[in-house]
């Protein structure tokens, strides 16, 4: 019934599996990759047939993560999985950034990938593990694929490179000084096609060092896909790529000279406006069958990407005007918001980013719902790209993929600078509003981010720049690396190489290539060059800021301390009665730990105090021999009872409340009188003994009983 095939190698110190036959046979191609106990389905389809006048490549990927592969049921009223976490929508474009250029140029037929995680040993990560079952399926399937590509995970651990670490260990990257990487990399037996990393101000060459390992490492795993494919594949799909060439030849004529002109405008509004102005004219002269042929869209861009690339690489001039190591001119602002707790406007070229930081609690603090469980996070950064950055109209919603994507990246390129909760006990958000945008958005999010966040007054460790490379690279071998690259270079360049970092090393990595992949020496040139950009770039953002300013009168103030894990049950109550009334009698935000650390929030520094001191009184320990104000609660026969640390009372024996005798404490003592008394132990039964007669009832110090009675 089954035709199954099944390869197996050992990897990174585990077991990886590739199996096909079993699951899904009428998908087009299907792998389950199984790394340990981690267990991804790749389904690849794709339609037979192109969509009339379609001029693009319409490739979907889906990541899915299933709770029930971690042996959880799902949260929230419905208890089934819902709209993609950001982990998931990340995971789906680690996947189709490696492996989209590689299909056949001119294959527009619609192809669907669908990778489900069906068991999480809670050890291997599946992003690694589904990256690899998707190229499986591709090469398998039949599809135009110029694959297989390989996958692999490296940390940087005590100098040395590791291969697949574990969720434990990339879970803990920010609190582990030991594990400073976290990247991955995808590409193809000759070449590098996509890196995605977070490090901890590593240089060039362990950044590159990494990258190259990574891909080393990923040739085993192109082997095993290759020797799948031999004994699984189906038949190739019968695709010619369209000969277009009769068309382009019609459109260069007729437009080239007037795109040229058109490209040769440095403003942004104006040569876009011209680009189509010229367009339009080439279509005017075109036939009707022309002006129908799908192919219509590639040629043009064949067209302008020959203008844009030919000029840059044989004369080294970009087309605002640059050559290819000049950054746009930069205006770094800062305070430029009232109320806000930090903002900053930061302008390059033609590119603007408004980024707001905003201080919070713990209260404010990120749950991420994840299959190997649930974590916090206390910086959050969100970047939002409306249609009036680029000049369009267009549909507002929910944040896109894109978005996602591009807020993660400036997340990782700042999270390495943050102070350590400890020192710093605020939840930070991020927001990067994108209100202009020619290239490179991202990376103004993430030079807008730190100068916000030292508005705002976070003691950063260093302020990050970011900066996005480019490259176009040409058939005779001949290329050429582009610093600060503009919207036109990206969208018809070969590469996307955004990379930042303080002055002592990166921070984040995110590569993207659009052609077969590129070269060590490609890529050792751009991560030199980046340097140089990078730190152009800070020292233009220190003309507005070079450190923290002091903190915002508009947030909050907060204060910690950290109690014995056995004294938090006392702290919160029964019910939560204790900590409501804390909170209520205080004014302040109140927030407990399971590790003991108190985080005490408000505006009012006397809240805080009143809030610390209820707390302390509950946990502390009175000292033997130090002295306490208290009041009288209650008179007796035999003493009197003090209330005079928090809540504890203690007995002062009639014999020592006077440097004389007494019959009844009352002849010197009322309920409800302060008095100063000192802590003299604790008796067999572990009640408290206090002493009045040996401390100057009005000063406070103590005084020797026989002084008293002399000067009586």
């Amino acid at each position: 019934m089954f035709n199954v095939t099944q390869k197996t190698i050992e990897w990174g110190g585990e077991t990886l599996t590739l199996e096909t036959g079993k699951v899904a046979r009428q998908a087009d191609g299907t792998v389950i990759a199984t790394l340990g106990e981690t267990s991804v389905m790749a389904n690849v389809t794709f339609a037979k047939q192109q969509k009339p006048g379609q001029d693009f490549f319409p490739l979907t990927v889906h990541y899915q993560e299933k709770y029930y592969a971690a042996g959880k049921i799902p949260g929230g009223f419905f208890k089934r999985e819902a709209r993609p976490s950001e982990k998931e929508t990340l995971t789906s474009r680690l996947i189709d950034r490696p492996c989209r250029p590689l299909f056949v140029p001119g294959f527009k037929n619609e192809v669907l990938v669908m990778c489900t995680v069906l068991s999480h040993d809670l050890h291997n990560e599946p992003d690694v593990v589904a990256m690899i079952a998707a190229s499986a399926a591709l090469t398998i399937s039949g599809v135009p694929f110029m694959g297989p590509i390989g996958a692999a995970r490296v940390g940087f651990s005590n100098g040395e490179y590791v291969l697949n670490p574990s969720v434990d260990d990339m879970q803990g990257l920010r609190n582990n000084p030991e594990q400073r990487l976290d990247l991955i990399v995808a590409g193809t037996k000759n070449a590098v096609m996509m890196v995605e990393s977070e490090a901890y101000e590593l240089t060039e060459d362990e950044m590159l060092g990494a990258v190259k390992f990574g891909h080393d490492a990923m040739q085993p795993v192109i082997d095993m896909i290759i020797d799948l494919a031999e004994d699984s594949a189906k038949e190739p799909f019968d695709f010619v790529p369209a000969d277009y060439s009769k068309l382009y030849a019609k459109i260069k004529k007729a437009g080239e000279k007037q795109m040229r002109a058109a490209f040769a405008i440095k403003d942004k509004g104006e040569r876009v406006d011209a680009i189509e102005a010229a367009r339009a004219a080439v279509k005017a002269g075109l036939s009707e069958e022309d002006l129908a042929d799908a192919n219509l869209g590639s040629a043009f861009k064949k067209l302008e990407s020959s203008i844009l690339r030919g000029d840059v690489v044989k004369n080294g001039v970009r087309i605002d005007g640059r050559d290819t190591k000049t950054v746009r001119p930069i205006v770094s602002e800062t305070s430029v918001l009232p109320r806000t707790h930090g903002s900053s406007l930061f302008t390059r070229g033609e590119t603007q980013a408004l980024v707001v930081t905003t201080l919070g609690t713990g209260e404010d603090e990120q749950i991420i719902d994840a299959l190997h469980g649930n974590s916090r996070s206390n910086f959050l950064l969100h970047y939002n790209f409306p249609p009036y950055s680029v000049g369009e109209v267009g549909r507002v919603g929910s944040p896109g993929r894109r978005e996602i994507g591009h807020g993660k990246l400036a997340w990782r390129a700042l999270q390495a600078v943050l102070p350590s909760p400890t020192d710093f006990p605020y939840t930070i958000r991020v927001v990067s509003e994108i209100t202009e945008s020619n290239g490179s958005s991202s990376m103004a999010s993430v030079c807008g981010g730190s100068l916000a966040m030292m508005d705002a007054g976070v003691p950063l460790k260093a302020p990050v720049a970011g900066v996005a490379m480019g490259l176009i690279l040409e058939e005779d071998g001949s290329y050429a690396v582009l610093t600060d690259i503009l919207g036109d270079e990206d969208h018809l360049g070969d590469m996307d190489f955004k990379v930042a970092g303080t002055e002592n090393g990166i921070t984040s990595l995110q590569m993207d290539i659009k052609i077969a992949g590129i070269t060590p020496e490609i890529m050792s040139k751009a991560l030199a060059q980046a340097k140089d950009g990078r730190l152009h770039i800070l020292g233009e953002m220190s003309k507005a800021l070079t450190s923290a300013n002091a903190f915002s009168a508009y947030a909050p103030k907060i204060e910690t301390l950290t109690i014995p894990t056995d004294k938090i049950r006392e702290v919160i109550g029964s019910g939560g009665k204790v900590i409501r009334e804390i909170v209520e009698t205080s004014g302040a935000k109140v927030d407990i730990n399971d590790d003991g650390m108190i985080k005490i929030a408000s505006n009012d520094a006397d809240a805080i105090k009143r809030a610390y001191d209820m707390i302390w009184s509950i946990v502390a320990e009175p000292e033997e021999g130090k002295i306490y104000t208290g009041k009288v609660v209650k008179l007796v026969d035999f003493g009197a009872f003090v209330n005079f640390f928090g809540k504890r009372d203690g007995l002062v024996h009639v014999s020592q409340i006077a440097n004389k005798r007494l019959q009844h404490p009352n002849e010197v003592l009322k309920e409800g009188q302060e008095v100063k008394v000192k802590l003299l132990g604790f008796d067999d039964r572990g009640k408290v003994r206090l002493g009045m007669k040996m401390v100057d009832q009005e000063t406070g110090e103590e005084v020797a009983p026989e002084a008293k009675t002399e000067a009586e």
